[in-house]
């Protein structure tokens, strides 16, 4: 009978463990928020933010959770540090005054056990807006190298710059901008 309780209480608490929400905390060496937009319609330019930080928590049995996400806008890298320097200045990104951008969300978007959607607020010159991320790739499994519970995606929306305040050249510097972010954590 001991043995019967035994077993059961460690089985409950097991099974607790697994249900609880987890903590998980970007791995900035793979995660790399990214942006594209037209420069006078003969291209589409691209650019990255190299530093970026957060945590995503995740209950996977209840399909909850929350992301809250910071990317340094000094990071940014186009490629070209003549250019850098430009976007980075008070037409653009005025990272001086705003040194980060935010996307912080508490509704993630389950169809069965796909996450497809991140329902948030994105920050970006200090103007806050509603943004949803459609996540077109999500795996969480044990880390091969790491030896520790972690997930990934890839995520992307579209939002319009001069909604945040940054018009300069629109619309010969296009106002619509695609922002991709291929992120990887692992379990705090």
């Amino acid at each position: 009978m001991k043995r019967f309780i035994a077993t059961a209480l460690l089985a409950g608490l097991t099974s607790t463990a697994f249900a609880a929400p987890v903590v998980y905390q970007l791995d900035p060496s793979h995660t790399y928020p990214s942006f594209e937009l037209s420069h006078m319609g003969f291209s589409i330019q691209n650019g990255r933010f190299d530093k970026s930080s957060g945590t995503i928590t995740l209950d996977a049995e209840k399909k909850t959770g929350s992301v809250d996400i910071s990317i340094d806008t000094r990071s940014l890298n186009s490629g070209w540090e003549k250019r850098d320097a430009h976007v980075k200045g008070p037409d653009f990104f005025n990272t001086e005054k705003f040194p980060a951008m935010t996307f912080k969300s508490n509704k993630l978007v389950f169809e069965g056990d796909k996450l497809v959607a991140v329902d948030g607020n994105f920050t970006l010159l200090g103007v806050t807006k509603p943004l949803t991320l459609v996540v077109s790739n999500f795996k969480c499994d044990m880390h091969p190298m790491m030896k520790k519970p972690a997930c990934g995606a890839n995520a992307s929306a579209t939002i319009k710059r001069s909604e945040f305040g940054m018009s300069t050249y629109v619309p010969n510097i296009g106002d619509d901008v695609k922002l991709s972010i291929a992120v990887e954590a692992v379990q705090k």
